[in-house]
């Protein structure tokens, strides 16, 4: 049984939220105004504008009210508006009145939708079920997973079912708020959850890195904070002590070997071998836990250890795809099957996991079943939608099907409000607003209306909003706009000089910017081409050029002359691979040097890419590679393929056993 001493933890009561009276809210805005600082006086609208947003999301009441009763002629009324009644949302300080009129007036747009957000995250926090069932199926864009969890939590304490569609969405712990954590509790409480269903969660959040998280949900468990605690902190101790003979001891035990693996599988591994107490599921959880970090770390015992989990067995999404990794780089194709076979529908139906059940079908002579695979997927224009096509025996083609643009069909997007508003904020630099308002008004559009939407973006410049757009097309493309090639005299004569695929260069800087000249990444990579400060000066020195200071990065002709010696630099270093110096341009050339170290010997190029333990790495290697496939088949006019790009990645040195 539950311990009771979380009921009181989830019981939230509508009538006992602190809600400002429309009085009281009405004196703090006299507040405000009679005690706030005058702002200071600024060089233009756009620069007090620009003030106002930074003091909204400080949550400054009183200095954006301040700031925005200077901006009443301002031409984004919207936001001016959105800005100044932000703060006042939090804690629901602003009475209901304001934010329904507020939402009225701008009704239908992309700002009044994010307000909308905002407001049902605070009724969602404060109990106010009432009030968050009529608004949450306004909210549009529904791309809130705390809002999903809120809106379960609601269904629940009406007496709805909601278990299976909650376990489909807590799946990543990182995107757990509260909302998802009292959902967890709120279907404790009411017996949708088990105690294996709350474990799980509390076992997940400590294997992707949120003991935070995994410790918020401690009331709904026959566990104490403290012991959790331990059980991350203090793993060494918890796994001397043994599994004991409970339940929520075994569970401790089990998050404590998995921790124990993160820095020592092969002791962990020891551990869990002589813990005869657990009992046979409990087993393959732990040995789960101990398999994903070995297959993280590429070490050639994770196959081993991935065969000690029962096929039955509940895993995170990251151990179900990694098990499958590991079958992929050990040459375990039974392993695969089952792996795949065994991963939730939504996991399973991802083109990722429909390619490879294919390839596993193929091997196993079923012919018929892998080409079906293969042709559910091989429309798709993604890295294993191209792949799935070759294995159906054709090649990667581009050919562009669009009909020039009519004066008639240009003028909706000209004159299109959310189109303007976009430019206006991507001419302040506000590239956040301005993309969430470009794609706002993508959402019910045709194929041919985005593609029209897509050449409005390049009549303005703005290749990133073209390229996005014209992606999005299903049966129309395109391939002009998804793979545009700006400054091709730069980049002719750069390549050339220094015999380096332009197609691949160019699938870079698609994957690296999107061609945004002025793009700068949260590290400080700049430019077209992303080059980091201290790579830009080491490159420099290295091909001679005197004189460079950190400024010229962003310089078109400088970025990409720096950006393909680097990448010519890698290439050499990497034996030619383009997997792999793909891989070094993002993560950096020692990381693909100790990850092909590991490989067992010669493996294909996409297994190499599916098995990078860097997320971000794993997904830039896969677009690089498929955006330079469709280049060299829009350049050379002729079809090309990807499994010839990706090639064979093998240890470095490594030569094939000769057959007896």
């Amino acid at each position: 049984m539950f311990k009771k001493k979380w009921l009181a933890v989830i019981a939230v009561a509508v009538a006992s939220s602190a809600v400002m009276t429309g009085a009281a809210y009405a004196q703090k805005r006299s507040n405000s105004a009679a005690t706030g600082a005058a702002p200071a006086s600024y060089a233009s609208p756009d620069d007090a504008f620009l003030a106002l947003r930074d003091a909204s999301r400080a949550n400054n009441a009183d200095r954006t009210e301040l700031l925005a009763s200077t901006l009443s002629d301002y031409d984004i009324p919207s936001y001016v508006d959105y800005y100044r009644l932000k703060p006042l949302i939090k804690d629901l300080v602003a009475p209901q009145s304001q934010i329904r009129e507020y939402l009225a007036r701008y009704d239908g747009s992309a700002i009044a939708d994010r307000l909308r957000n905002d407001w049902l995250l605070e009724l969602g926090k404060a109990g106010d079920w009432a009030t968050f069932d009529e608004q949450y199926p306004k909210f549009v864009l529904d791309d809130d997973t705390q809002l999903k969890c809120y809106a379960l939590t609601s269904a629940a304490l009406k007496g709805t079912n909601v278990a299976a569609e909650a376990r489909a969405l807590l799946t990543t712990p990182k995107d757990f708020g509260p909302g998802c954590t009292d959902l967890i509790g709120t279907l404790a409480q009411n017996g949708q959850f088990t105690a294996d269903d709350v474990w799980f969660q509390i076992r997940q959040a400590v294997e992707a890195g949120f003991g935070g998280v995994a410790r918020r949900m401690t009331p709904y468990i026959d566990a104490d904070d403290s012991q959790v605690g331990q059980a991350i902190e203090k793993y060494a101790l918890m796994v001397a002590r043994g599994p004991g003979t409970s339940r929520e001891n075994h569970e401790l035990f089990i998050i404590a070997l998995g921790r124990v693996a993160k820095n020592d599988t092969v002791r962990a591994a020891a551990l869990s071998a002589s813990s005869d107490q657990l009992t046979s599921s409990e087993r393959s959880m732990a040995w789960a836990q101990i398999a994903l970090q070995s297959a993280l770390k590429l070490e050639p015992q994770a196959i081993d250890y991935w065969r000690q989990v029962k096929g039955n067995a509940v895993l995170s999404m990251d151990a179900y795809q990694w098990r499958v990794r590991s079958a992929l780089r050990a040459g375990d194709w039974k392993l695969v099957r089952s792996g795949i076979a065994a991963m939730p529908a939504a996991l399973r139906s991802d083109p990722t996991w429909i390619y490879w059940m294919g390839r596993a079908d193929q091997l196993e002579g079923k012919s018929e079943q892998a080409q079906q695979q293969f042709q559910s997927i091989a429309d798709q224009t993604n890295f294993y939608g191209q792949l799935a096509l070759e294995e159906l025996g054709q090649k990667i083609i581009a050919v562009s099907s669009t009909q020039a643009f009519s004066p008639a069909e240009m003028a909706p997007m000209a004159n299109n409000q959310g189109f303007r508003r976009a430019l206006r904020f991507f001419d302040m630099n506000l590239r956040f607003e301005g993309v969430r308002e470009w794609n706002w008004e993508l959402r019910t559009m045709t194929d041919r209306q985005l593609l029209t939407a897509a050449e409005f973006a390049r009549q303005n410049n703005v290749l990133d909003r073209m390229v996005n757009t014209s992606d999005r097309t299903k049966v129309e493309v395109d391939f002009s706009q998804r793979f545009p090639s700006p400054h091709r005299d730069v980049m002719t004569t750069n390549t050339q000089s220094l015999g380096l695929d332009m197609a691949w260069v160019y699938g870079v800087i698609r994957q690296e910017s999107r061609f945004v000249r002025s793009a700068r990444s949260n590290v400080g990579a700049s430019g077209l081409m992303q080059v980091m400060p201290t790579t830009a000066r080491w490159v420099a020195k290295k091909i001679g050029l005197n004189g460079f200071t950190n400024d010229q990065i962003s310089d078109v002709n400088t970025n990409i002359l720096l950006g393909t010696n680097y990448l010519s630099m890698v290439l050499s270093d990497l034996d030619g691979s383009q997997a792999l110096a793909s891989a070094a341009y993002n993560a950096g050339p020692g990381r693909p040097r100790a990850w092909r170290s590991t490989l067992p010997g010669t493996v294909e190029g996409a297994v190499f890419a599916e098995s990078i333990p860097f997320s971000e790495t794993r997904g830039y290697v896969k677009n690089v590679l498929s955006n330079a496939t469709y280049y060299a088949a829009l350049f050379e006019g002729k079809p090309q393929s990807l499994k010839a790009r990706l090639g064979i990645v093998a240890p470095k040195g490594f030569v094939e056993s000769a057959l007896p």
